[in-house]
């Protein structure tokens, strides 16, 4: 299944679906719930009504689409999470992408990533070795990563550079955000184009934790990870607690950072 960014005659199927007659050609209709499932990709879990918002769609057209995707297992049905205190009422429910409608985006190269990686750690003798092997693989491949990313970081105003950090992880296809939070920020990535491979070997997720932090220069701490099975990998980072820029190597703040990396939060 790979997924169109616009088809053709969407602006139309856009239109029926807001007048309620049904659209004129399949393909129309297929092209509309592509963008439902590219929304819920760029921004994460979604609401219906969210969905409509963004699309210029009724929440009943978007609800037909959402009930095709879900019958196709590219979407799920989730309890909404929250963060913090829960108000009354039953919470909202939010439409996640499944591995299915991931693996319809790009992720064409995964399984290659994860055939390298295993090779990487059966070359260095399995076990303890093997896990160090992959480790010292992610960490160099972040750091040459990050250098790309550091220019836009360090150009960005303090109070701007996970926003800037967003900017520069979505050029590279992770269709990431920066929104306020409690005491900080949540940089979130919508998408990973090797969750699979970061399932299987969360040293990925530990390598670009220390990078965020040695780009921001603060502690963060991994929230959640879609190689985990959440919706969003989130990141959050504090408005205070500057530390000073340190090599690459093991520092207390970028080992505190990994200790979450790739986990859920328990």
């Amino acid at each position: 299944m790979k997924y169109a960014s616009e088809a053709p005659n969407e602006r139309a199927a856009e239109a029926a679906a807001r007048s309620g007659t049904p659209a004129s050609a399949p393909e129309e209709q297929h092209g509309t719930r592509n963008r439902v499932a590219r929304s819920i990709l760029d921004h994460g879990p979604s609401t219906a009504a969210e969905l409509a918002l963004r699309l210029e769609l009724t929440q009943a057209a978007v609800r037909r689409h959402l009930d095709t995707l879900v019958a196709d297992g590219v979407v799920e049905p989730r309890e909404k999470r929250v963060y913090g205190a829960r108000g009354r009422g039953r919470p909202a429910k939010v439409f996640a992408l499944t591995d299915c409608g991931r693996d319809a985006f790009d992720q064409a190269y995964d399984k290659l990533a994860v055939d390298a990686l295993r090779w990487i750690e059966q070359s260095a003798g399995g076990g303890e070795a093997g896990r160090a092997a992959v480790a010292a693989f992610a960490r160099a491949r972040l750091a040459a990563q990050a250098e790309e990313y550091r220019g836009a970081v360090e150009a960005a105003a303090p109070g701007s550079r996970t926003e800037a950090l967003a900017g520069a992880l979505s050029a590279d296809g992770y269709a990431a955000t920066a929104r306020s939070a409690p005491v900080g920020e949540q940089l979130c990535q919508h998408h990973c184009p090797v969750a699979h491979a970061a399932e299987r070997y969360p040293q990925l997720c530990e390598a670009e934790t220390e990078v965020f932090s040695q780009l921001l220069g603060t502690h963060v701490q991994r929230l959640a990870t879609i190689a985990h099975g959440d919706g969003v990998c989130t990141t959050f980072v504090p408005k205070t607690g500057k530390v000073e820029k340190t090599d690459t190597s093991t520092t207390k703040t970028t080992t505190a950072s990994a200790s979450t990396a790739g986990r859920n939060p328990e």
